[in-house]
């Protein structure tokens, strides 16, 4: 192995969506402490946080097909049964939803939790509320994606939060997708919701940490085994 693959072995990727915020940070960083060396330091502090929140890390994805995982990193803030919003085509029952909250010190590239197409996209603006709060899933900026399945669709919901300004959607309606793979990305904290087909047994608590692309937040089936695993 070369020293240029150990490297990049050892360092966590930068996303290309950070790469503009980052450039940006650094040369405020570089005006600001040719006036005053103190702010040089308090913006290149800046800068080092912001190459840290667009970081996209590799995971190990479990592939079985009976489980869903985590879209996002984050503290698992709601589990219950709640209307999915209408602009997903899912109907007006209740449906079983698990939220992951992040805040600005989690990973913020969001992964597919289950494997599947896209039958849907739909983008609906909206305020920008605390996104830890219920009533954000109702009135803030959200994007949704509706993943169809063997099992049923799920729905995917990237929600804007308090400081949250740009919901990026990486995929294309139609498109076929493997379970943990990327599928947009929240700037600057955020949730993201997902709703559950059917007799989904939820796996999580409310307050357990969640790993995008890792976390089993459900099965689909009893006695679903992760079998084999993935890198992306």
């Amino acid at each position: 192995m070369s020293l240029i693959e150990s490297i990049r072995k050892q360092v966590t990727p930068i996303h290309p969506e950070g790469y503009v915020f980052i450039a940006s940070f650094g040369v405020a960083t570089l005006v600001l402490g040719s006036f005053f060396s103190p702010l040089g330091w308090i913006g290149a502090f800046a800068t080092a946080w912001c190459a840290y929140f667009f970081r996209d890390p590799v995971r190990q994805t479990p592939l079985d097909e009976g489980l869903v995982i985590s879209p996002a990193d984050g503290v698992i803030s709601a589990v219950g049964f709640f209307p999915p919003p209408p602009e997903l085509g899912l109907g007006v029952e209740p449906l079983q939803r698990i939220s992951v909250f992040m805040s600005v010190f989690d990973c913020h590239v969001n992964r597919a939790p289950v494997a599947g197409r896209i039958v849907k996209i739909a983008y609906k603006p909206g305020l920008f509320l605390n996104a830890d709060l219920d009533k954000a899933s109702e009135d803030n900026e959200r994007n949704g994606l509706v993943i169809e399945t063997a099992a049923g669709r799920f729905g995917v919901v990237q929600i804007a939060g308090l400081v949250a300004r740009r919901i990026v959607c990486f995929v294309r309606q139609g498109e076929s997708i493997g379970v943990g793979d990327r599928i947009g990305l929240i700037r600057f904290g955020s949730r993201v919701d997902v709703y559950l087909p059917g007799a989904t047994r939820a796996l999580v608590t409310i307050g357990s940490k969640a790993v995008a692309g890792e976390t089993v937040l459900a099965e689909l089936r009893a006695g679903a085994n992760r079998r084999a695993f993935k890198s992306s």
